[in-house]
């Protein structure tokens, strides 16, 4: 193991620790996830006593797919955001950045630690879609592993984004980590097409790569066949996303060293 995976793994274990013996912290990951999936599948259920059989049930296929993969976007960015913060709050980040570790090794941890946490927030939910609403996702086929690559590098990129705002502007800015994305979620049409939003704000939507992925989940639930097209469109514009977060984190990190903003962020 080279020194820059120790480091890695050192900074990932320290988070996972905090787990071992809470289960509060365990129970919050899956909260809100399987909240989610209920209220949805309990409206799916609504639909499908009000319509004909054939069309509800492509309507909660899509209503139950659009909440748990919208979950996937929010768990990532949450996961991020959150475990950031963590080391802000505790005054970590001046005592991290005393050792070795170099800024692009602080977010490989966590980005680790958002993909545990995202897996151990969805998949519960996913599980008791299956059993409560016979709603398999995974009978997306491989094409979801595709979905859920796109939506985690949205997911990162907002983060970045927010521990921007953060790193420049100190804890005023940490509500953000909870709302951003939901300001996302009209335009990211998670349980309609783009279609149905008004003319002005489609542009705005076509530049969401989630967008396209729930574009293709819908092309895969109703129509059987995988829109290649929407997912490069969706690998293109994450690319660009993630940069343009990358690089805005790496000038306020610099800045925020500069400024000693490192000791003093979580005051």
């Amino acid at each position: 193991m080279t020194p820059a995976v120790r480091r890695v793994w050192g900074l990932m274990y320290r988070h996972l620790a905090l787990y071992r013996r809470s289960w509060p912290r365990l129970l919050e990951l899956a909260y809100w996830p399987v909240l989610q999936m209920c209220i949805w599948g309990f409206t799916a259920t609504f639909i499908t006593m009000r319509m004909g059989a054939s069309a509800a049930a492509l309507a909660a296929s899509t209503l139950l797919g659009g909440v748990l993969l919208w979950e996937v976007t929010l768990r990532s960015q949450m996961g991020l955001s959150i475990s950031f913060m963590e080391e802000m709050w505790s005054r970590n980040l001046g005592h991290v950045f005393v050792s070795p570790l170099r800024p692009w090794e602080l977010l490989a941890a966590l980005v680790g630690m958002s993909i545990i946490r995202m897996i151990m927030g969805v998949l519960p939910a996913i599980l008791l879609a299956w059993a409560f609403y016979a709603f398999n996702l995974f009978a997306l086929g491989p094409v979801l592993v595709l979905f859920f690559i796109n939506l985690m590098i949205m997911g990162w990129a907002v983060a970045l984004g927010v521990i921007s705002l953060i790193l420049r502007h100190g804890s005023g800015a940490e509500p953000l980590a909870w709302g951003v994305l939901f300001g996302l979620a009209p335009f990211s049409a998670v349980f309609y097409p783009v279609s149905v939003l008004p003319e002005a704000v489609r542009p705005l939507a076509w530049v969401l790569p989630t967008s396209h992925v729930f574009e293709g989940m819908r092309g895969v639930l109703l129509e059987g066949v995988v829109h290649w097209d929407q997912l490069a469109v969706a690998f293109g514009l994450n690319a660009v996303w993630l940069a343009a977060a990358a690089l805005l984190f790496a000038r306020q990190f610099h800045q925020a060293r500069v400024r000693g903003a490192l000791l003093s962020i979580g005051e």
